[in-house]
C-alpha cells in the first residue's frame, strides 16, 4: 500500500481532486477557485496530464486512440514524465508564491489507472510517480467517488483511458478508494452524485483550515 508520509509544501495549498471519469472534478475544481477568488485568495487551476507545453504533447500520445497499444510501462513514464514537468514548472513555483493550486488529477490517478487498472505492482509504480514529483503530496486531495457505469455513460466519444473495459475502470474506482482510507487526514471522500452545491461546500469547509498557509487577501 502506499506511504501516507511524504512533502507537504509550507507554503501556499495544494488541494487535489480525483476519481473516475465524468466524476465532476473539473465543475469543483473550478467552483472551489472562484470561491478562493471571491474571498481574495490567489488560486491557481491546473489538471494533468497536459498543462505544459510537453505535457500537452505527452497527453496527446497518452490519451489518443490513434495511439493504439502502449507498452504499460511506457505508459507509466509517459505519464511520470508529464507530472515531473507539471511540479517543477507550474506547481511547485505557484506554491512557493503561497497560492492556493487547484489539480484535477496528480500522483493518485497514475497508482490507480496504472497501477490498479493495468495491475502493476503498487511498490514499483510509486517510487516512479514519487521520484517525478519529488514526493511533493497535496494538502487535502478530494475524491469524488461515482460508479463507473454512471461516468462513462457521460461521454460519447471515448480517448484510450475511458475506452478500457468495465472491469478496468472497477478496480481504478476501488484504488481510489483504498488510497483514501490508508490517509484521512489529507483525504475527503464525497458521493459525485450528491448535489453540486452540497459538495462545494463540504469541499469548502475542508479547505478552510488550510488558508493559513496561503497568501491573505
Amino acid at each position: 500500500m502506499p506511504s501516507a508520509s511524504g512533502v507537504y509544501s509550507s507554503s501556499g495549498v495544494f488541494v487535489c481532486f480525483e476519481g473516475g471519469e465524468g466524476s465532476g472534478k473539473s465543475t469543483q475544481s473550478r467552483l472551489l477557485g472562484e470561491w478562493l477568488r471571491s474571498e481574495g485568495y490567489p488560486a491557481l487551476l491546473t489538471f494533468e496530464p497536459g498543462d505544459t507545453a510537453v505535457g500537452r504533447k505527452l497527453r496527446q500520445i497518452v490519451l489518443s486512440p490513434e495511439t493504439g497499444e502502449l507498452s504499460h510501462r511506457t505508459e507509466v513514464l509517459l505519464y511520470a514524465a508529464d507530472k515531473a514537468e507539471h511540479v517543477d514548472t507550474v506547481v511547485q513555483p505557484a506554491l512557493d508564491r503561497g497560492d492556493v493550486v487547484i489539480t484535477d488529477r496528480y500522483v493518485d490517478s497514475l497508482l490507480a489507472y496504472q497501477g490498479a487498472g493495468r495491475a502493476l505492482k503498487a511498490e514499483e509504480l510509486e517510487r516512479v510517480a514519487r521520484w517525478a514529483t519529488q514526493d511533493l503530496r497535496p494538502h487535502l486531495t478530494v475524491v469524488l467517488d461515482l460508479a463507473p457505469e454512471a461516468g462513462l455513460g457521460r461521454f460519447e466519444e471515448r480517448d484510450r483511458i475511458e475506452g478500457e473495459s468495465l472491469d478496468f475502470h472497477l478496480r481504478v474506482r476501488e484504488s481510489f478508494l483504498v488510497l483514501a482510507a490508508a490517509d484521512p487526514g489529507h483525504y475527503l471522500v464525497l458521493d459525485a452524485h450528491a448535489p453540486i452545491q452540497e459538495i462545494e461546500e463540504a469541499v469548502r469547509e475542508r479547505v478552510r483550515p488550510l488558508l493559513a498557509q496561503a497568501r491573505q487577501p
